[in-house]
């Protein structure tokens, strides 16, 4: 089967740098150039995923448990979607609820693998890693605080700006009325 790109640099930083924030982005941007009007798309549900195992490993339980919830009842209904992409839909249901169970009992972040069916997926992604010096299916390291709270590193200046510029036209146009 032909993957995306992006879907299996996904894959190779979920299962081999277990980079959740860049697992969002990469996905984040592909979704809005295939799929952007779909909130309930197959890709928002593995976007989902990401973000709600960012959470659980930085100790966000709750915000955690949430969003994995907002991923299981979208995922719910995109079996062929999943089996599309080499995923087994019924052992990635299983999966996430017990690590929804997992959040909601405030137990401590575990690394999880997602259920590929797709063999031949399996060692395209374990070519990659390798190539990228990366270990496909290791734990998460706790003490990389490069991946652990990579949010916290990011350059938002851009949006900062952004968001002042709108702020200074919204008063410019409250100002202008009668």
């Amino acid at each position: 089967m032909n993957y995306a790109e992006d879907y299996l640099s996904f894959l190779v930083h979920f299962h081999g740098t277990r980079d959740y924030f860049e697992c969002h982005e990469i996905l984040e941007e592909y979704w809005k150039e295939t799929a952007p009007k779909e909130r309930d798309s197959h890709w928002v549900g593995l976007i989902q995923i990401a973000v709600a195992l960012y959470h659980d490993r930085r100790g966000n339980k709750k915000g955690a448990a949430r969003t994995l919830s907002k991923a299981l009842s979208n995922l719910h209904h995109k079996k062929a979607e999943l089996l599309e992409l080499g995923l087994d839909p019924e052992r990635l249901s299983k999966l996430l609820e017990d690590t929804h169970e997992r959040m909601l009992s405030q137990k401590p972040y575990e690394s999880i693998n997602l259920p590929i069916a797709d063999q031949g997926l399996i060692e395209i992604c374990r070519t990659i890693c390798l190539q990228e010096g990366y270990i496909w299916g290791a734990d998460s390291d706790m003490a990389n605080s490069s991946i652990v709270d990579k949010h916290l590193m990011r350059d938002r200046s851009d949006v900062i700006s952004e968001r002042a510029r709108q702020l200074s036209l919204r008063k410019t146009r409250k100002e202008d009325r009668p």
